[in-house]
């Protein structure tokens, strides 16, 4: 519980209040984040900036006396201001008459909330003077934002680990927990990514028909995907792989927390290395910008004899819409032909399914040693990567293909090995 700063204030009889607050006013030194309350004594207590103290006279024709008020009370319109105003606003009371616009430019007015920590953008609060405030600084920002732990973000390290490097600035614990539509993430702030922009995704995800299914999830980091599969979308069993030892710790707590540790086993290692083979229903390939490298590990898993589903992830660069003749084309059919109106899909998206589900056919065929059919069911918009690019997620269904009946007019051909 935040234990209560006693604020300055002058106190005087109710009857004198308003000229009080006149002359504090003319003055500006009446501190509005607060309420006028009554103090001991019957009087009024009026709220004054802390840092303009030095320059208060109190005046001689209203009997009044300094004070501090023990347990302030926000005013109304502090209370309606925004989480990013509340900080600016108490950052330009910390630097006094040090602000200036540049300051303010480097304010941070978005952030991630995990719990009680607040993780700021890369480049939030790098200018000299800021540095110059030491600790008061992140406390500051810490107690406008309602948070008790405070972090910034740095660059991604370089290398197919795709791990942050995260400062904290404020609290010695790097753990954080965050809740997405039911399911409990932890995971260490400094050690791992979470994305909250693949938010659209997991809730689609949590709303498939897997009943009964073995889900194989070949990037699984700390269960962005593979928890909703067996929380929600009712899985059977889960294969999580991950190769980031900080990601694994994470994962294998996550799915305790979540009741399903025995629903899932998790392969810590190269994906690609995998050895399983014939166990899957549904293949989750959630790497961006390209999963594929895991396309053939994800052929080799799935069930020989009935095939599955494959969640494709990956990033496709597309003109601006409208910037060509054919700039739009119809969402492709899904779930057997049925065309669903889910808006439109662009000409370079579509390519992409069609050439994803063409080199997948071929790689099943490859593997298995006979036909295969591919079906693009769906086409999900993610998120935008960058500019003119999307990540997207290609449903496509996978069945091996059953042989045709011998006809006079087609013979069937003697097996060149023997009965």
């Amino acid at each position: 519980m935040d234990i209560p700063i006693p604020i300055p204030a002058l106190a005087t009889e109710p009857r004198f209040t308003q000229r009080l607050r006149e002359h504090l006013e003319a003055g500006q030194l009446l501190d509005k984040r607060y309420q006028l309350q009554e103090v001991a004594g019957g009087h009024v207590a009026l709220p004054v900036l802390e840092e303009k103290l030095s320059l208060l006279s109190l005046p001689q024709d209203i009997p009044c006396g300094l004070v501090h008020i023990q347990d302030p009370i926000p005013s109304r319109t502090l209370r309606r201001r925004t989480p990013a105003q509340r900080l600016r606003d108490e950052l330009r009371r910390l630097l006094g008459e040090s602000w200036s616009e540049e300051l303010e430019r480097d304010v941070p007015r978005a952030w991630q909330r995990h719990g009680d920590l607040v993780l700021l953008s890369e480049n939030s609060l790098r200018a000299a003077p800021w540095e110059q405030l030491g600790q008061v600084l992140w406390e500051t920002v810490a107690s406008a934002l309602g948070a008790r732990r405070l972090a910034r973000r740095g660059r991604v390290l370089p290398g197919g680990m795709r791990t942050p490097s995260v400062t904290l600035l404020l609290g010695q614990d790097p753990w954080v927990e965050h809740v997405d539509n039911g399911i409990r993430y932890t995971f260490d702030v400094t050690k791992c990514m979470f994305s909250p922009g693949n938010i659209t995704e997991k809730l689609r995800v949590a709303s498939l028909p897997c009943a009964g299914e073995v889900l194989v999830d070949l990037y699984a980091g700390i269960g962005y995907f593979t928890l909703p599969y067996l929380v929600h979308a009712a899985a059977a069993f889960a294969h999580a792989c991950e190769w980031n030892s900080h990601a694994v710790e994470a994962l294998r707590r996550n799915l305790v927390l979540n009741g399903v540790q025995d629903r899932c086993r998790v392969h810590h290692g190269d994906s690609r290395e995998l050895e399983l083979r014939d166990v899957a229903d549904r293949v989750n390939l959630g790497l961006i910008p390209s999963s594929e490298e895991g396309w053939p590990v994800a052929c080799r898993v799935l069930r020989k004899a009935t095939g599955g589903v494959l969640h494709i992830h990956h990033n496709v660069e597309a003109l601006p819409a409208g910037s060509s003749p054919d700039a739009e084309a119809q969402h492709p059919a899904e779930h057997g032909g049925k065309e669903k109106q889910r808006g439109r899909i662009r000409p370079e998206w579509k390519r992409w399914a069609e050439a994803t589900a063409s080199r997948i056919q071929e790689l099943l065929a490859e593997l298995h040693e006979q036909s295969w059919s591919t079906s693009i069911l769906h086409i999900e918009v993610v998120k935008s990567y960058a500019p003119h690019v999307h990540h997207l997620v290609l449903d496509l269904e996978c069945r091996p293909t059953l042989p045709t009946e011998p006809t006079a007019s087609s013979p069937s051909t003697p097996d060149p090995t023997g009965p």
